[in-house]
């Protein structure tokens, strides 16, 4: 795998809503993570890279480019910068997220819709339970984060409420 087929998954991983990626490719490791806990540590890799020097120098190296891979991971998303008087709606569970109240029903709320705070924008459903998800702030919605359907994860932003 070379170098602009790394930045290309980075760039595809960066714009999903994954958390973790891994990939393992023959002799070649690749392991991303926008969480700040992370299942696999720099640690463990560098044990194993040591552990396998005396029998391949090949892997040291894939275990330093899978680390320096994580840190540009972790510093794109931390550089991401939530725009001026804004707020993110968030999940506060996981579940599966439905834009309309009925599947023949239009979506609650859309791209340039105005919302008050309190206003349903959605509902997760957790264990067979509906909870509707509410606006936190008056505003106009700038971006809907999230499709139709999809599974969320607790605090993952949904929509982007412009503050009026």
């Amino acid at each position: 795998m070379n170098i602009n087929e790394v930045k290309e998954l980075l760039t595809q991983f960066d714009q999903s809503t994954l958390t973790e990626f891994d990939l393992k490719e023959g002799s070649f490791g690749l392991y991303m993570n926008k969480n700040k806990v992370t299942q696999k540590s720099s640690s463990d890799e560098t044990k194993q890279a040591t552990n396998n020097n005396a029998t391949n120098q090949e892997t040291t190296e894939v275990a330093s480019q899978t680390i320096e891979v994580k840190e540009t991971v972790n510093e794109t998303v931390m550089a991401e910068v939530k725009p001026e008087n804004s707020e993110e709606i968030i999940s506060p569970i996981v579940g599966v997220v439905y834009l309309k109240p009925a599947p023949d029903k239009e979506n609650f709320k859309q791209v340039g819709d105005s919302v008050k705070k309190g206003e349903v924008v959605c509902i997760v459903e957790a264990m067979k339970l509906m909870n509707e998800i509410t606006a936190t702030v008056d505003g106009v919605i700038t971006e809907v984060l999230i499709k139709n359907e999809d599974v969320v994860e607790f605090n993952q932003p949904l929509f982007r409420v412009a503050i009026s």
